[in-house]
This record gives structure tokens, sequence and C-alpha cells, in this order.
């Protein structure tokens, strides 16, 4: 009997609908010869929606989410819309209220794909970043004292908890172990200024390196050093496990090592629980509608989402398709492809 998924869609803002379409079409030819059964729901959390009814996602909305075993987003972000709103009522509250804990971020740069990084390939960039998602800035603990005044004080707490920590780490440790490749796990930090927070990350690293995974080989870098050598030798990483921010910051230039914003796909994962998948790039409301977006991050997302539900030979596929696909484009870049956006959908179906 062939499996059968539920799976949330979430097209969102801008060029989200035009690139979820073609990782739609992708699912509905790979299900099919993979012999697995899916269903969809559309769920309307858009920056339109707002501001015509002033919603965004409710509490019923996220317990119906939790009854899907997937969730597939486009993107989030309205120009019409003040920063901030869609970001925190949507994919904020998406992750906190279904416990997304870890930011998976693969950076691997595909044969035929441009890379800023001079005398790098496929063989020197090809790493994971494990972002710890629930806690850290993002937590919003902090206030003002005296706002508006000339004596202004403004504070943002870095909110870190033991079990926070923990989850991340050991999510981390395993995925070094399944993936099998350097078995070096880095952690990524800032522990000669960071006093607090990170001597919390670097016990709680080798208290459960050392005791628990004495098959993988424990790393350490700083995060500014981190930057530093991603593009001057991205060959030395393999998995890297880092708190919320410092992992938003350095998966943005993962992404751009990798040949941009038009490959790079990421998931917010709960391994217990719902986990969503998503293109990197945003909703780039200035390409909406114009069949120029590139879609490959969104297949690639789809990628990520089959390989979280034990799909991975309909994963496999999808990537070396995706690779077949790269071969013929020019350019990762909007416009620039060689292809519009429906077409490089269809490249992939047909090289599946």
């Amino acid at each position: 009997m062939s499996k059968k998924y539920k799976i949330a869609v979430i097209g969102g803002d801008g060029t989200g609908p035009e690139v979820v379409a073609e990782g739609l079409k992708v699912l509905k030819v790979v299900a099919k010869k993979h012999n697995f059964e899916y269903g969809l729901k559309d769920f309307d959390f858009t920056g339109q929606r707002y501001l015509k009814t002033g919603k965004l996602v409710s509490d019923e909305d996220i317990e119906e989410l939790k009854t899907f075993d997937s969730i597939y987003l486009g993107a989030v972000g309205d120009p019409d819309v003040k920063p901030g709103i869609i970001e925190h009522g949507v994919l904020l509250k998406l992750r906190f209220a279904l416990d997304q804990y870890i930011n998976l971020r693969p950076v691997k740069l595909y044969p035929n794909v441009w890379t800023p990084v001079r005398d790098k390939g496929p063989a020197e960039i090809d790493f994971v970043v494990v972002r710890e998602n629930s806690e850290g800035l993002y937590v919003g603990t902090g206030g003002y004292l005296k706002k508006g005044t000339s004596d202004e004080v403004a504070t943002q707490v870095s909110v870190n908890t033991r079990k926070g920590v923990e989850r991340c780490l050991r999510y981390a440790f395993e995925y070094t172990r399944k993936r099998n490749k350097r078995k070096q796990l880095t952690l990524v930090g800032k522990t000669n200024v960071l006093t607090y927070a990170w001597d919390l990350w670097e016990r709680a690293f080798h208290e459960i390196g050392e005791k628990e995974y004495k098959d993988i080989k424990l790393d350490y870098a700083h995060v500014d050093a981190t930057c530093m050598w991603f593009v001057k030798n991205p060959e030395w990483f393999d998995v890297i496990v880092t708190d919320n921010m410092f992992g938003d910051i350095i998966t943005d230039l993962g992404a751009m090592i990798q040949g941009g914003m038009g490959i790079a796909a990421g998931g917010n994962i709960n391994p217990e629980g719902v986990s969503m998948f998503e293109p990197i790039g945003g909703s780039a409301p200035k390409y909406t509608g114009k069949n120029v977006i590139n879609p490959l991050a969104a297949i690639g997302a789809l990628q990520m989402l089959l390989e979280e539900l034990g799909e991975d030979k309909a994963a496999a596929d999808i990537e070396q398709a995706i690779i077949k696909t790269v071969a013929k484009m020019p350019s990762q870049a909007a416009g620039k492809m060689g292809m519009g956006t429906r077409e490089v959908g269809d490249t992939v179906v047909a090289n599946l």
C-alpha cells in the first residue's frame, strides 16, 4: 500500500505562489514515479489578506496545521504592509507555535552554477548549517526605559535555555553522523565576548560530544572568522551548529557562495512534529507575475520536505533533476536564466 501525506501549502506573497506552483508540478511527477500519494490544502496567509481583514495566523490555524505531515511555504513579505508585521505574524508565529526549533540550511554548490568565490567548486562548497530556530534574540525579550527621550535605553535579551541548546546540538550531532562525510561538527559562536550564552553553548557542546558522539570530531570557530572562511576556505566545513542570530547571518552568506538566493532552500524543522520548507530568497515583489524568478530554490525545498518525510529516493531524484537543469542555465539570477520560471519547472520535470 502506498503512503499518503497531508501537505499544507502557503504560497504567500509576491513570487511565492509562482515558485510553489513549479514545486507542486515536480511533486506530482515524483509521487507517481515513487508510488506515494498526497493531499494538499492551501492557506491564505498573505499581506493582501491582512490588509483586507487584519488577519494573520490564528491559534485555530496553528491547531489545524498540526494535523498535517508537512508545510510547503513560498514566501512572506508584502511592500504594502509595514515591515515586520507579516514576518512576525506568519513566519515567526509558525516557527514558534509549531516548535520548529531547527533551521536546516544546506550550502551546496552544484556543477555549472557560478559562485563569487574564485577557484572553488562543488567539491569545496558542500556543508550544512544547523541553526537554533526558537530562542536567542528572536524571542523578543527586552524593553525600553525613558523611550523617546535623550536618556532612552533599549534592551534586547538573547534567551538560551539548556533544553533548547541541548536539543539543537543533539540534532546537529545526529545529522553529522547521518551525513557521514567528514564527520566534523563546528560550533560557531563568540565565546570570547558573549560570555554567558556562549559559555552554555560551549559547555553543552563538549559535554554531549565527548560523552555521546566520540565518532564526531569537535570543532569551534568565532562567527566573524567563519564569515571569512566561508569565502577563503569553505572546504573546511562539514556541519555547522549555531544560535538563531548568527545562523541567520551566516546562511545568507552561504546562499551567496552556493550561487545565490535562486538556488538556496531551507527547512524549519520539528523532528517530533510538523516541519516547514521554503526557498530562502523571500517574496521578491518586483518580479511578481513576470515569469522570471528562479523556482529551483522552491524545488530544492520540496526535495528537503520529502527527505524529512522519509521519501529519500524521491528526494535524490529531484536533486539529480536540479543538477541536470542548472547545466542548461547560464545564470541563477532572475531574468538571466535563459528560460522562464515555468520553463525551469518543466525542465526539472523532464529530467525526472
